[in-house]
């Protein structure tokens, strides 16, 4: 029986991520030529070429997918192994690593935490980046969920799980009293200076289609992506902002801002995005069972 050698395959993992020998020897500390040599044994073990080179790019050849499947497998199980022994107190601490996505509304992540934020046997670290440097966190078992507001689908190199957990309204808010009584909708939005989630974002999207629908041309007064700005514009401004009303749920609470009207054909959906593992995280496991049953 012959023995992997994992050392080749990790110069291979790493060259098929990066694409490029050169940059790859850099990283690692070795001599471009030595890599190529270490890839080159793996090749003749396997029996297969894995790479074509296309100019200065290498290229996956259709076994060499198959391989770095494999590899990405291999190598992400080793980092959770990594990430489970790392602490000595582990098995006395339940740890709780969680990645939001940096425009999320920061209530909803609060509301989701709530259950375990005052737990003292629990240490919740929190991390906020895009959604693609988070993917590539949890990939890699630096992460155990990620909270979005888009979902994903699972891919071959690590099984991702997509849990939706919530959903919220989207409304439009603005300066509380007589106006927002009198406000109707949607005639009064073409004399109203909006503030709305930025054009990539999902509200948005469905807002721009039903104002088409409707024949309401509206006038942008800005364009947040970041949500906690949003909720501060909309707090400060005396502009209407359409927005999901958990991102307000305070200041609606506080009589600061009003609902003046309820689009309930659009929402905003949230996931939970986590990887497969090999044991079971209870704090996550209790948190996702909630919001499973809060959603049903």
């Amino acid at each position: 029986m012959r023995d992997l050698n994992f050392h080749h395959l990790y110069y291979f993992w790493m060259v098929a991520k990066e694409g490029h020998l050169t940059r790859v020897a850099k990283q690692l500390h070795v001599s471009q030529s030595a890599l190529s040599s270490q890839i080159r044994q793996l090749q003749d073990q396997l029996g297969h070429e894995l790479f074509t080179r296309e100019g200065r790019v290498l290229k996956l050849t259709e076994i060499g997918h198959v391989v770095l499947e494999y590899a990405e497998s291999i190598f992400n199980l080793g980092s959770e192994l990594l990430s489970l022994t790392e602490s000595g107190d582990f098995l006395q601490l339940r740890r709780l690593r969680v990645g939001s996505v940096a425009t999320l509304s920061r209530n909803f992540q609060e509301n989701f935490l709530r259950p375990i934020i005052s737990e003292p046997e629990i240490r919740l670290e929190i991390r906020s980046a895009t959604l693609e440097e988070l993917l590539e966190l949890l990939r890699m078992h630096k992460l155990d969920v990620i909270l979005s507001n888009r979902a994903v689908v699972s891919d071959s190199s690590a099984t991702l799980q997509c849990q939706k957990i919530a959903e919220q309204r989207v409304c439009i808010v603005g300066p509380p009293g007589a106006a927002a009584r009198k406000f109707q909708f949607p005639q009064d939005l073409a004399s109203a200076r909006l503030l709305l989630p930025g054009p990539s974002s999902e509200i948005r999207s469905q807002f721009d289609l039903l104002m088409g629908q409707l024949g309401v041309k509206v006038d942008v007064g800005a364009e947040v992506d970041d949500m906690a700005m949003l909720r501060l514009l909309a707090r400060d401004s005396g502009a209407l902002a359409l927005v999901p009303e958990v991102v307000v749920q305070d200041e609606l609470h506080s009589g600061t801002l009003e609902t003046y009207w309820v689009l309930e054909d659009i929402v905003e959906h949230f996931y939970a995005i986590t990887a497969e593992r090999h044991f079971e995280l209870l704090p996550l496991k209790a948190l996702l069972e909630k919001s499973r049953g809060d959603v049903a």
